[in-house]
């Protein structure tokens, strides 16, 4: 499957503002494509978006009935750093990812990047969302061991209005 590249990284990050995630608000349906045991599989999904707290947060409900799967997206603006933070919370646990993709807006996309250590290994997962429009937009996510010179894509997500 050939994918997109992962949009470089910035150096420092563009600082974010109220509104960043407005494109977001409102009904969508989503087409999934994401690496499930080991294979890519494709499956419907659609979510609901509100803006709350005069745009500094984003708050995304994702259902996912072919899968048994929901969950929220969580997406912060520390007003003080003006960094955005993205924090998932799977319905199945309730618990919420921290410290949560810590990113920005850069040149119309938002590049939002995590690092933990897997077996002794640093590892660096990054969430694009590119393909902004009144209509569309798109997220995927890619994780790399290589401290970003090449990205392992697992999960792509085509998002257009309800």
């Amino acid at each position: 499957m050939k994918f997109d590249p992962i949009p470089a990284l910035p150096n420092s990050a563009t600082p974010g503002q109220a509104g960043d995630f407005a494109f977001l608000t409102g009904e969508w349906r989503i087409q999934n494509r994401s690496i499930v045991e080991g294979e890519w599989l494709e499956y419907p999904s659609e979510a609901t978006v509100h803006a709350i707290l005069d745009g500094i947060c984003s708050v995304e409900e994702l259902r996912i009935p072919a899968r048994n799967f929901s969950g929220m997206g969580l997406r912060l603006l520390d007003v003080e750093t003006r960094v955005w933070s993205d924090h998932w919370v799977n319905a199945r646990t309730g618990a919420l990812t921290l410290p949560g993709q810590r990113g920005s807006f850069e040149s119309g996309e938002g590049i939002f990047v995590t690092d933990e250590i897997d077996d002794g290994v640093a590892v660096k997962h990054v969430g694009v969302w590119d393909n902004i429009t009144s209509r569309s937009c798109r997220w995927r996510q890619a994780s790399s061991r290589d401290g970003g010179k090449t990205w392992a894509q697992n999960w792509i997500m085509e998002w257009v209005r309800a």
